[in-house]
């Protein structure tokens, strides 16, 4: 498959943070009145019963209903949306912040379940799984040599939180089988990605989404990096889809003064709730900035619009997606649930940056498309805003509704028009992938070197630029490699230094080259 122009944009939507669909709720109390009237759920009852009782065919009821369900949500707004009860787990978890496992990042290469790397104070970690490792066995049950999909692996290696397993594992490194016996346990999943300084003044903190541990991943993180002085703050939103309101609502209490308005939230029966910030912020003074991109949305478009509103930092990037709705899930007894659009949200100035689904489902998550055609990804001149939809800021600075938060400053896509496809598989897992072969090939090769021979190894050579080059070449990937080569070069050494060094060497290279980072240290 060769990649034109004319693909870059389904591409490019492809790295679309799902949690856009699911967006943001809230936990309001379960409601106890009936979703449709007595009369019509006694109809769709009779239907099913007639179905179950009298149709020719044997048939899935739960199929049916669950396309019954997506049917008329259809109808609605694109942000109510049903989950599926074999959905629900992986969706729960996400949201929780944690699972109870073995604690490995893995994929299957080769047909056997290769460790990419055990996760931190995990319960691998412990009991000495490398990088490498391949897991042959969990208890009796054979890994290697089958197709197994992603979810039948997981089921295997999770289990109740205590619970005893034991992995036959197979180390290439040292060409042995041996068995480890390790305790499964509670294994998290950060939604803040990074904390870390990019220079002696400057913080930078990755939010990921905005699930139950958000606030006090961000808090721990904030603490630290003000203790190492920090004094200007960079908040990173891009590609967060949202997730719990309440959580950018708490971030947002550290950043600003007693009383300034956070968010207000208004429902069906126009009840207006306002949430103010509270006296005990922990970075109410220095500066802020907030980085936000066209999958910026939701929660995270209520954390930037709350900073903007308030004249307390300065927005930095692209507009963002443009959710305004807020949901509330309710669980429909079968361990499926629906999370329905209960409210919408509005900024303190009053706006609403909810985008228009009068088109449908399909043109309304079409709408990447659309701005990369206008070239609203390129230059700040082509956005489109409502003249109709002023608002003012409390110091009285201009801002728009009715479409995503605007930034104050504007920062294009990286790369060239048309290289764009090329810059985001460098930041994606197909990288991480191929760097974990590389190694898999010649571990004992990196062994001992430290953070910069690493680098040197990687881009003082053509070696690893062709390997990748061919590597894209047979996926079916034709990019225009040539021209980016040092860029190419330098993403790759950055990953070979995230496996082999640590996560926060990976960040600390990766942001002296983004352009949104760069832009804030010139300000």
């Amino acid at each position: 498959m060769k990649i034109k122009n004319i693909y870059i944009p389904l591409l490019l939507a492809v790295f679309m943070a799902a949690g856009i669909l699911l967006g943001s709720f809230l936990n309001f109390p379960e409601d106890k009145r009936s979703m449709l009237s007595s009369a019509k759920k006694t109809k769709l009852n009779k239907l099913m019963d007639f179905i179950e009782s009298e149709y020719i065919d044997d048939v899935d009821a739960d199929s049916i209903v669950d396309l019954t369900v997506n049917s008329i949500l259809e109808k609605l707004d694109p942000h109510s949306v049903y989950i599926a009860k074999n959905e629900m787990e992986a969706v729960s978890q996400s949201m929780k912040g944690d699972f109870v496992g073995i604690g490995v990042n893995f994929y299957m290469y080769k047909d056997s379940v290769a460790v990419i790397k055990p996760i931190h104070g995990g319960p691998s970690e412990k009991a000495g799984i490398k990088s490498g490792d391949r897991i042959l066995y969990a208890d009796n049950t054979k890994l290697y040599g089958r197709e197994l999909p992603n979810d039948s692996l997981f089921a295997t290696l999770k289990g109740e939180r205590g619970s005893a397993l034991t992995l036959t594992v197979f180390r290439k490194s040292e060409n042995k089988k041996f068995k480890v016996n390790l305790t499964r346990d509670v294994v998290p999943i950060k939604s803040v990605d990074v904390a870390v300084m990019v220079d002696d003044k400057t913080g930078y903190i990755k939010i990921n989404r905005f699930a139950e541990t958000t606030y006090d991943e961000f808090h721990e993180g904030l603490v630290t990096l003000k203790k190492q002085g920090a004094t200007t703050l960079i908040i990173d939103l891009r590609d967060n889809g949202g997730g719990y309101l309440e959580k950018a609502v708490d971030i947002a209490d550290d950043l600003l003064e007693d009383d300034l308005v956070i968010v207000k939230t208004k429902n069906k029966k126009n009840r207006e709730d306002i949430t103010y910030a509270s006296d005990d912020g922990v970075f109410e003074q220095g500066k802020v900035y907030v980085l936000i991109n066209e999958n910026s949305a939701s929660a995270s478009e209520i954390l930037a619009g709350a900073i903007q509103d308030n004249d307390r930092g300065t927005i930095v990037g692209r507009r963002s997606f443009g959710k305004g709705l807020v949901q509330r899930e309710m669980p429909l007894g079968d361990g499926s649930a629906v999370r329905l659009t209960v409210a919408r949200y509005y900024t303190p100035s009053g706006r609403s940056i909810q985008r228009s689904y009068a088109d449908g489902e399909e043109a309304y998550f079409d709408d990447f498309q659309k701005r990369y055609e206008n070239g609203e990804l390129y230059a700040a001149d082509s956005i489109k805003v409502a003249d109709t939809l002023k608002y003012k800021t409390l110091r009285g600075r201009t801002v728009y509704g009715g479409g995503g938060i605007i930034p104050d400053v504007f920062v294009p896509l990286e790369g060239e028009h048309g290289d764009e496809a090329l810059l985001m598989i460098m930041k994606s897992g197909v990288v991480s992938y191929f760097v974990f072969e590389q190694l898999d090939a010649e571990r004992k090769a990196f062994d001992g070197l430290n953070k910069q021979q690493v680098i040197d190894k990687i881009i003082n050579t053509d070696v690893y630029y062709r390997s990748f080059s061919k590597y894209l070449s047979q996926s079916g990937l034709v990019l225009p490699l040539q021209k980016h080569k040092q860029e190419i070069k330098y993403y790759l050494a950055a990953e070979f230094v995230r496996q082999l060094v640590s996560e926060k060497k990976y960040y600390q290279m990766l942001l002296k080259e983004d352009s949104m980072v760069k832009k804030v240290l010139e300000q």
